[in-house]
């Protein structure tokens, strides 16, 4: 028997919003246990490209320019907000107002007061959401979550979580939406570390205090040449940087353990690494998502062993039979999607929501505000609430 559907409502038909198309039809082949499967119905755009794409590739319906239409569409039941930052506020409070689940690409608000905006209208509205905080989702990152919450590795002494790239490091890369605050918000704080605070949070609970610096080390960038060129051709006028190429923060946790944060989006020669680092009284782990398919993992004296991952991993089976067949990006969107449509199906929140992505937040702003105060600060709790509590937590 044919699954029950869930019309989905796309915003944005970039490469996230084509990978968030993608993983909802995924879903149905990986997960066909899903209560009910999606179908893709409406699409948004403001390029006539980005809607041919929508219904010729990807297989909705229909297409449109204006996203209103989608979130008012009596065939969409669910939306994924993959606009630009500056939009993510308003497209997830007209997500509310339509009584519409949402899955948003992080971070969700430029701020922590549009990101706790959002999340207190989504549980005041009683949608679930999810988050685009994909790396938790790789299974060698869930077996870590065991091992730590099952006490294997004792008592938690400090974690480390480094997210070094090199995206933005050609100083001539023309000045986008994301050098500015009234684009993106913050720099790599939003774009990355919010990420690394977000796997920090998954494994070792919540951050309490930070001490942080950041750092704009390229201050100028070419100007586009036109709107419409989207930063491939440049001008020779600069504008400048208005947020940080470079952050880091030595944080404390409730449970008493320490640990550094750090971020860059200028580094030269890492790519995307993303590096997790859990040490405790009585075995440490790391995991790289360069090579996210393995867990290196310690409960001796005589050092690491690089466990693959395989069957007993969460979600790996979805995928392959064995370990040593290697999952990708693309699949621990998959594994996303899943978690939203359950959490729809079956009205209670799986999927990493928008008050996690508030608790990330919170810690974002408090190494923005430590760095200017040069001191240490606590971090605000998030998600007080019915509704509102961040599953990391």
């Amino acid at each position: 028997m044919e699954a029950e559907r869930i019309g989905v409502g796309l915003v944005s038909v970039g490469w996230m919003g084509r990978l968030h198309a993608r993983a909802y039809r995924a879903a149905a082949q990986h997960f066909p246990d899903l209560p009910k499967q999606a179908e893709l119905v409406a699409a948004a755009d403001v390029e006539e490209g980005g809607r041919a794409h929508a219904v010729d590739v990807l297989g909705f319906r229909e297409a449109v320019s204006d996203y209103r239409r989608v979130l008012s569409h009596p065939g969409v039941d669910v939306v994924s907000i993959c606009a630009p930052n500056a939009l993510h506020h308003e497209m997830a409070m007209g997500a509310v107002a339509a009584g519409k689940p949402f899955w948003i690409e992080k971070p969700a608000g430029r701020s922590v007061l549009e990101t706790r905006a959002i999340a207190v209208a989504a549980a005041e509205a009683g949608l679930v959401t999810a988050v685009g905080f994909n790396y938790r989702h790789a299974p060698a990152v869930g077996r870590a979550r065991e091992l730590v919450r099952s006490g294997a590795l004792g008592t938690i002494t400090n974690v480390r979580v480094s997210l070094l790239a090199d995206y933005a490091a050609d100083p001539d890369a023309a000045l986008t939406w994301r050098f500015t605050r009234a684009g993106a918000g913050s720099g790599v704080l939003g774009d990355l570390l919010c990420h690394g605070i977000d796997l920090a949070q998954w494994i070792a609970g919540r951050v309490s205090d930070v001490a942080g610096t950041t750092a704009a080390y390229i201050p100028q960038r070419p100007l586009p040449a036109s709107a419409s060129a989207g930063g491939t051709e440049q001008a020779a006028v600069l504008g400048s940087v208005e947020n940080e190429d470079y952050a880091a923060a030595v944080v404390r946790f409730d449970s008493g353990a320490r640990g550094t944060v750090e971020a860059s989006r200028i580094a030269v020669g890492p790519r995307a690494e993303y590096v997790l680092e859990v040490y405790g009284t009585t075995g440490s782990l790391r995991w790289n998502f360069e090579r996210l398919n393995e867990l290196q993992y310690a409960d001796s004296r005589d050092g690491y062993r690089t466990i693959l991952a395989g069957p007993g991993f969460p979600d790996f089976s979805a995928f392959q039979p064995g370990a040593g067949t290697g999952m990708g990006f693309d699949d621990l969107k998959t594994i996303e999607a899943a978690l939203f449509l359950r959490s729809v199906a079956e009205g209670r929140q799986l999927a990493p929501s928008v008050a996690d992505a508030w608790s990330a937040a919170e810690v974002v702003e408090a190494i923005q505000r430590s760095d200017a105060a040069g001191a240490w600060l606590p971090v605000p709790a998030a998600g007080v609430g019915e509704g509102l509590r961040p599953i990391s937590l």
